[in-house]
């Protein structure tokens, strides 16, 4: 077996840029921006060619009852746990084209690269095409992996509606998965390790000259949902005394996420309010209702909560301050992983084989390796995205970049793999 060569040689990386274009062209949104949100065509069809890209490649197929992909490389022993790699495919309203594409794409050319080189696998080799990555649609971040590792059961699934207030169980089903969403679950240890090549979304690879991150750990991310609610009205005939206006209230919390993501004494605190929705929403009326949505993270959990907790004391207090009601809901409150140390020296070692200069980092962004890592070891391999710009349309990671990304995974899998 030739194992991958140097700073990615042997990577056919004119297909690979092929494929990461036409992937790409599946969106709701004009080029360069690509949107996809769960479920909907464009992420149906997104999914459909990776499926064709998947089988192409020689993998067994399986889907799960949320629409999660598994492609298998049968490996000669059967009885050895799999290893496995994988991302995602469907993407934020106005983002770029490798968030997650990187790790599926890349990670069906890593496999075909192992291939091409004589490699025979001694555990199986899994792909695993997550569904619902993103929060977009129904405000919960990761929710096929969530769901296979545990951390979300079926009756919090079918809770859920999304923001046209659609159940749950419709969308499900108008996609084309009816199967039972117990079946979903995996057990701890269903693979022998798990690994996710994954743009860095950060500058720090990028600023310090270095090609590949070997990821140490996982930001635990909270997501909170708050609805503040006053007194509409005529704009010209309620006069200020008597107002019970619900947007000032809201800015006042919009400004204590902030407030509270400086004061926490570390840089990996932060605190972003990013839905901000006014109703009635007319110029000329009160605001009887505003809702927002925060994400507050930090690699540490104890300042993450206590970020959270400060964020939820300001909000009591400029409320009943103003007359205004306040429901606050935590969506979310996910405890940070820590990447398996063999793995990460797993992962530094294949790097190092490759001739390529590795830096180990957390990551700050959420990711299915997150909830992987409650049924495997778990590592990342981080590529630098230009200018740690991400969730935008100017996304960029350079050709060189990419054909390294793949080369460090697929050495590393061919070491857990043999």
């Amino acid at each position: 077996m030739t194992a991958p060569g140097p700073a990615g040689s042997g990577v056919e990386l004119p297909r690979l840029l092929d494929e990461l274009e036409r992937l790409a062209g599946f969106s709701d949104a004009p080029p360069p921006a690509v949107t996809r949100v769960l479920w909907t065509p464009a992420d149906r069809a997104a999914r459909d060619y990776v499926r064709g890209l998947l089988a192409a490649a020689g993998l067994t197929l399986r889907e799960d009852a949320l629409g999660t992909l598994f492609a298998r490389w049968e490996g000669a022993d059967p009885r050895l746990a799999p290893v496995a790699t994988g991302s995602h495919v469907d993407a934020i309203p106005g983002a770029g084209r490798y968030d997650g594409t990187v790790g599926v794409v890349g990670g069906i050319e890593a496999l075909r690269l192992l291939r091409r080189g004589g490699f025979r696998p001694r555990r199986s080799i899994e792909l695993i095409v997550f569904n619902a990555e993103e929060p977009t649609r129904f405000g919960l971040s990761c929710l096929g992996s969530r769901a296979m590792s545990g951390a979300l059961d079926p009756e919090a699934m079918l809770a859920l509606r999304d923001g046209a207030g659609t159940p749950f169980a419709a969308a499900r089903a108008a996609a084309g998965h009816t199967g039972p969403l117990e079946s979903v679950r995996l057990p701890e240890g269903a693979y022998a390790a798990f690994v996710e090549l994954h743009i860095e979304q950060g500058p720090e690879l990028e600023a310090q000259g270095v090609p590949i991150g070997v990821v140490t750990g996982i930001a635990a991310p909270a997501t909170l949902r708050a609805t503040v609610e006053g007194e509409g009205g005529h704009a010209g005939a309620v006069l200020m005394p008597r107002r019970r206006d619900a947007l000032p209230g809201a800015a006042e919390i919009a400004l204590a996420v902030e407030r509270a993501a400086l004061a926490s004494g570390s840089p990996d605190t932060v605190g972003t309010v990013g839905v901000f929705r006014v109703t009635p929403g007319a110029v000329n009326g009160i605001p009887a209702r505003v809702d927002l949505e925060i994400d507050v993270r930090d690699v540490s959990l104890a300042l993450r909560d206590r970020v959270v907790e400060a964020i939820a004391a300001a909000a009591r207090a400029a409320t009943a301050r103003r007359g205004l009601g306040l429901t606050l809901v935590t969506l979310n409150a996910d405890p940070p992983a820590t990447a398996d140390p063999q793995l990460v020296d797993t992962i530094e070692s294949a790097a190092a084989g490759c001739g390529l200069a590795a830096l180990r980092l957390p990551s700050r962004a959420y990711h299915d390796s997150l909830f992987m890592a409650r049924l495997c070891p778990t590592g990342m391999i981080f590529v630098p995205c230009r200018g740690g710009v991400s969730h935008r349309p100017d996304e960029y990671v350079s050709p060189e970049h990419l054909a390294a990304g793949v080369a460090v995974l697929a050495r590393t899998l061919q070491r857990l793999a043999a």
